[in-house]
């Protein structure tokens, strides 16, 4: 059995489903000590039993709330190794008709959210002179996208985020990289109309979408040891369609 991760402590945002929920399966098999925080307390509870872990019912909105969530895990395991901001919503429409809301609410949750949640944790990482921080982008940040502006705003942002953080914490033994995702077997994807789906599925050089365990594998990679040396980069894992 691989346990990279043996009593390590690992919080993962967005982790009740989806690729958190596999991202949080990986680590939890490989030793870790995982803690899930999500908004949806329904499927927190479910996925939380399901694998035997621990979780927060939280919005990472709110940095308050963000504060007390990283305080209760300190009190009950005494540190944080590991984060991954995996949490992120869609609100697609094009610029034309999206509103104000739409904008906000992308904006609030895959933006600051990632700030909310680094800022909180980066400061017992920084303590630690250890940690391993790895953020969600999308492959679309890096192409762009019809229809997402909010979308491809807040991961482009994240790479932004990520790059800047990768020089200002690497001097306390923290690295922080980043996951560009492309099209992967998620809730998110079923919103896609069918022949959309499939015009961009016939893009992919490998022609079928990924795996949830695909981007998991990915956050592992880059929270082990083996990527040591790796800081500030964004992986894509999307099949080839930027290659």
């Amino acid at each position: 059995m691989n346990v990279r991760f043996q009593n390590k402590i690992v919080i993962i945002t967005g982790g009740a489903n989806g690729i958190g929920k596999a991202a949080a399966a990986k680590f939890k098999s490989e030793g870790a000590n995982v803690i899930i925080w999500d908004y949806n307390e329904t499927q927190c509870q479910q996925t939380a039993t399901e694998l035997n872990i621990d979780f927060n019912v939280i919005d990472i909105r709110d940095a308050t709330q963000v504060e007390s969530c990283t305080q209760l895990v300190l009190q009950k395991f005494g540190t944080i190794d590991i984060l991954i901001n995996n949490a992120g919503i869609t609100r697609d429409a094009t610029l034309q008709k999206m509103s104000h809301a739409q904008w906000q609410d992308v904006i609030d949750i895959n933006l600051t959210g990632v700030f909310n949640c680094t800022k909180a944790i980066s400061s017992i990482m920084i303590e630690n002179k250890s940690g391993k921080i790895i953020n969600t982008s999308s492959v679309v940040a890096l192409y762009g996208n019809f229809g997402q502006t909010n979308y491809v705003a807040s991961k482009s942002g994240v790479i932004g985020l990520t790059k800047v953080w990768a020089r200002e914490l690497g001097k306390y033994n923290i690295n922080v990289n980043a996951v560009a995702p492309g099209f992967i077997e998620t809730d998110m994807l079923k919103t896609i109309p069918e022949n959309i789906l499939k015009d961009i599925l016939e893009k992919v050089p490998l022609k079928r979408a990924g795996k949830p365990e695909d981007i998991a594998n990915a956050y592992a990679f880059l929270a082990s040891d083996e990527a040591g040396f790796i800081n500030g980069i964004t992986l894509s894992v999307d099949g080839g369609m930027v290659s």
